[in-house]
């Protein structure tokens, strides 16, 4: 069964409240032009997402003074086929300051005050690559508060560069052009109701300033010291950035296993520089920070890198309240620009990391067996947010057995924000990745690749999550990922919020379903999955789209809200079933069908 409406013009004005957990009102027949009324076109509305003890204000819903302009990329507008810097902004839009005297005002409506802030904006490159330094005013209840310091080092890659990613004269073209600033507020903290304004003044000397979003936080005292921990500072380590602290930290976590103790690392930054070429290794010890705004675990190796900085969470392991950074300036594991995985978590005795922040990482890169990821954030990252996987190899301690990825936030990350792969490698002896959970979390703005991506895998279930913003890909890839992916035998993908999709990066669409190509290890394989509940919103072309051969999917109550072009789409040479009842398909572009099978004698769609 399927419920179609249209209405002839429709523009999703600026972005969803991204405050986790918040209720998401897809919008219904108000305000168009040639709308049809009637009670099943009323709004839809439901709940996804992380919930996170920070609000996000988006720079374009703010009140603009001097010049200062929105720019922003509408849905049914043409899609750029290269990277924007509307593309890769939350909400598909952001507030521009050019000149001095221009600003953006922002109101704190997070219901309580708020001692941080996290300001993402993108200031130009340097001429000649590398990145520049600049200072943005705040101002909160229009006082002067203090200079906020921005940096475009980590950010404006450019992809297929001929030199390398940091070379904007190499016939690359430009991406990932935000950054996030964590920022404690200088003096009492930001009441509610209060008003922050971000201004360019004569001191600020970037060209341009593109302000995206503000999350507003009240951060809590830091956490005090466990009873019978050993701190990483009677081993030696500074928490003054001056001096390296791996070994240090590495003594502490030796000494802990073998007592049977915690490690605590108190408030402070530490540096990991060392040129000895080992990771840190926390298996079997429970390492606790003093919180995510308090203990920096900072990696700066010297670039080009020539060694691993990742840290390793094996069997046993417990990793909580710190965040982990570095100086990495594009992607590469282990490589020349400095990127490597946030935490690389593996082990068949089951192991806990929680609230922890990684930013200019590569992917927390996650296998082992009975693994639990939640409550923690990741940003600016040069590969996926969190990756479900068996690590490419055949290997017990690496199954991908029920891992779960539970109320996370991911921001602006490099290649998939939450996924899970599921690898037979190059000699098909790699297990199927078994049980994999992502759900309730948030993903906003991924500048690469997907917001959501199920790559294989048996029992995966990929619950209440949100996407919001994909620059490149879609909201949601369902099937294999490469010549060696195994198939999707069996997944579950329901009440998530899905809004967007359809980048630049081809021919792209909100969610995409397909199989094994016929290169593939498993030429003939099925895609096996069942979509319940979904809301996939505003896509830039379809709201769903099948490809690639043999694809057997069962939709039922989803609502596909405005999309630019089909509803579904089945594309040409697509073989299996679709089974749908129940699913709502609203505000249609004039022209553009509700549902278009372009494989009406190999695939049936029934009820």
């Amino acid at each position: 069964m399927l419920r179609r409406f249209r209405r002839s013009s429709f523009w999703l004005g600026g972005a969803a409240s991204l405050a986790a957990g918040a209720l998401f009102v897809l919008p219904g027949t108000e305000g168009a032009a040639g709308v049809m009324a009637g009670a099943d076109a009323e709004p839809v509305a439901a709940t996804a997402g992380a919930t996170t003890p920070f609000v996000t204000v988006e720079a374009e819903t703010g009140t603009l003074g001097g010049a200062a302009a929105v720019r922003s990329l509408k849905p049914g507008a043409t899609v750029p086929s290269v990277a924007t810097l509307e593309t890769e902004a939350s909400g598909n839009a952001l507030a521009e300051l050019r000149n001095t005297g221009d600003s953006v005002t922002l109101k704190n409506t997070s219901g309580k005050q708020a001692n941080s802030l996290v300001v993402r904006a993108s200031i130009p490159d340097a001429a000649t690559g590398g990145g520049i330094d600049a200072t943005l005013d705040l101002y909160v209840n229009g006082t002067y508060r203090q200079a906020i310091t921005l940096s475009s080092k980590q950010a404006w890659n450019y992809r297929d560069a001929t030199t390398n990613p940091d070379d904007p004269h190499a016939g690359g073209m430009p991406y990932r052009f935000y950054n996030e600033f964590p920022v404690r507020v200088t003096g009492a903290a930001v009441p509610a109701g209060a008003t922050l304004t971000l201004r360019k003044d004569s001191a600020n000397t970037a060209a341009v300033y593109d302000v995206d979003s503000v999350d507003l936080e009240n951060v809590a005292a830091a956490r005090t010291r466990p009873a019978g921990s050993l701190s990483v500072l009677d081993y030696g380590a500074d928490p003054d950035f001056g001096t390296d602290a791996t070994a240090a930290i590495q003594n502490t976590v030796n000494a802990a296993r073998a007592q049977g103790r915690s490690v605590w690392i108190p408030p402070g930054k530490y540096l990991t520089n060392s040129l000895s070429g080992t990771t840190l290794d926390f298996t079997g010890v429970t390492v606790e920070g003093a919180g995510m705004w308090y203990t920096t675990i900072y990696r700066k190796p010297p670039l080009p890198a020539t060694w691993r900085s990742q840290i390793l969470v094996g069997s046993g392991t417990t990793l909580r309240d710190l965040q982990i950074d570095s100086n990495a300036v594009w992607r590469g594991v282990g490589g020349s620009g400095g990127a490597d995985y946030g935490i690389n978590a593996s082990g068949a005795g089951g192991w806990l990391v929680e609230r922890i922040w990684t930013r200019h990482t590569d992917a927390n890169w996650l296998s082992g067996s009975n693994g639990t990821v939640r409550d923690s954030r990741t940003a600016d990252s040069y590969g996926d947010g969190f990756n479900i996987n068996n690590s490419n190899t055949p290997n017990p301690d690496k199954l991908g057995y029920h891992i779960t990825v539970q109320n996370n936030f991911a921001r602006g990350t490099g290649d998939d924000s939450f996924a899970t792969y599921s690898d037979a490698g190059a000699s098909g002896t790699n297990g199927q990745v078994d049980g994999a959970r992502i759900l309730d979390n948030t993903a906003i703005a991924p500048w690469w690749a997907n917001g959501l991506r199920i790559a294989g895998g048996r029992n995966v279930e990929m619950t209440n999550n949100l996407v919001n913003s994909v620059s490149s890909n879609s909201a949601l890839d369902i099937g294999v990922f490469g010549d060696t992916g195994h198939p999707l035998e069996s997944a579950t993908v329901s009440g998530n919020v899905l809004i967007g999709g359809g980048g630049w990066n081809g021919v792209r669409h909100g969610v995409r379903i397909s199989s094994p190509a016929s290169t593939s290890r498993y030429p003939d394989a099925y895609t096996n999955v069942t979509l319940t509940g979904n809301v996939l919103r505003g896509a830039f072309r379809a709201g769903l789209y099948v490809d690639r051969k043999n694809v057997d999917v069962t939709l039922t109550g989803n609502t596909i809200d405005a999309p630019a072009d089909q509803g579904i789409w089945i594309a040409s040479g697509v073989t299996g079933t679709g089974t749908f009842s129940g699913n709502t398909i609203q505000n249609l572009r004039e022209g553009k069908a509700a549902t278009q099978n372009d494989s009406p004698s190999t695939f049936r769609i029934g009820g």
